[in-house]
């Protein structure tokens, strides 16, 4: 029986995990779960955002499915999922953004993978305030992570049939780091016959993704640019909620839903799941159960096309227990 750490995680967070569990136990795929607490109800016990008994679970079992988990604005703790990220050294956040049946979205037939370096870029935090009313913020780019998510994203392509990888950046301006990275993952092309390699201005890019998302196929780019183009890719296909996720290092992946928490919705019954199960589908091909997890992604399309157990956010008048239930039943 396979371990797997579980991080039900604020708001929603343990409604959709517990809907999830539900499919799959309905699969009969039987998991040993190790629950772990994070967020708003650890730093009342710990007086910080994350279980200490978290990282050697997650060492030790090599996969994790994680709820939302709410982020502090401008001030405060910093971001959990930024803490988890570094000291598990999970360099690639990948997500899907494809068309759905029955899912209203603003294009039909897309089908794209966006690969975002996770570990370096803006994203690492460094800071300082250089004098009164003045920060500066510093971009981090280096060549052997910029090589290690370009091979990534091409053996991403390589192993799923897909036929290019398009390289996002801002090379014209910010010549030296973007220009690193940009003439980085180019080498790391050169090593991959029968795929194409494409580059674009991210801003370009997401004027191409308004108009055209169907001409890209594997995206790979940088940490601020991978996190806000896959939000504007969401919205292409119908939204965060129905778009999987995942963080992956060597020999470990944290799977999880691409939205927020929702507090806003919480304990209300009307989360929408589909998003967490999707990520846990692609958890259970991860870990082996190949066939089971594309039988729950195909449940989850079957109860997205039925108008009757939507959640409200989807446009629909059901709940989470209904949707769940649809999911279920079409297994």
């Amino acid at each position: 029986m396979k371990s797997i750490v579980l991080v039900p995680g604020d708001g929603i967070g343990p409604e959709i995990t517990d809907a999830t569990l539900k499919v799959i136990d309905a699969l009969g795929v039987e998991i040993d779960w190790q629950v772990v607490e994070a967020g708003s109800k650890t730093m009342e016990e710990y007086g910080r955002p994350l279980s200490p008994k978290f990282f050697p679970l997650a060492w030790e079992c090599g996969v994790v499915l994680k709820g939302p988990i709410a982020t502090p604005m401008g001030k405060g703790n910093r971001s959990v999922n930024m803490i988890i990220r570094e000291r598990l050294n999970l360099y690639a956040n990948v997500r899907f953004a494809r068309s759905i049946p029955g899912v209203k979205g603003m294009h039909e037939n897309v089908d794209l993978v966006i690969v975002r370096e996770n570990t370096e870029g803006l994203y690492v935090g460094f800071e300082r305030e250089a004098a009164q009313g003045v920060v500066e913020s510093i971009k981090l780019t280096t060549e052997s992570a910029c090589r290690r998510i370009g091979r990534y994203a091409f053996e991403l392509a390589s192993r799923s049939g897909r036929s290019k990888v398009t390289a996002l950046h801002k090379a014209n301006i910010l010549k030296m780091g973007d220009g690193l990275f940009l003439r980085t993952v180019d080498s790391v092309a050169k090593g991959y016959n029968g795929i194409e390699f494409q580059q674009m201005l991210i801003d370009n890019a997401c004027y191409q993704l308004v108009v055209n998302p169907q001409q890209f196929d594997v995206i790979v780019t940088q940490n601020l640019y991978g996190d806000i183009i896959t939000d504007l890719a969401a919205g292409l296909v119908g939204g965060l909620a129905v778009m999987p996720g995942a963080n992956i290092g060597e020999n470990i992946a944290v799977f999880e839903a691409a939205h927020g928490p929702a507090n806003d919705l919480a304990g209300q019954g009307v989360a929408n799941p589909s998003g967490m199960m999707l990520s846990a589908a692609w958890m259970l091909e991860y870990i082996g159960f190949v066939e089971e997890g594309a039988r729950m992604k195909e449940a989850v399309y079957a109860a997205l096309a039925d108008a009757k157990v939507l959640t409200p956010d989807m446009g629909g008048e059901g709940d989470t227990e209904k949707f769940t239930q649809a999911v279920i039943d079409a297994l």
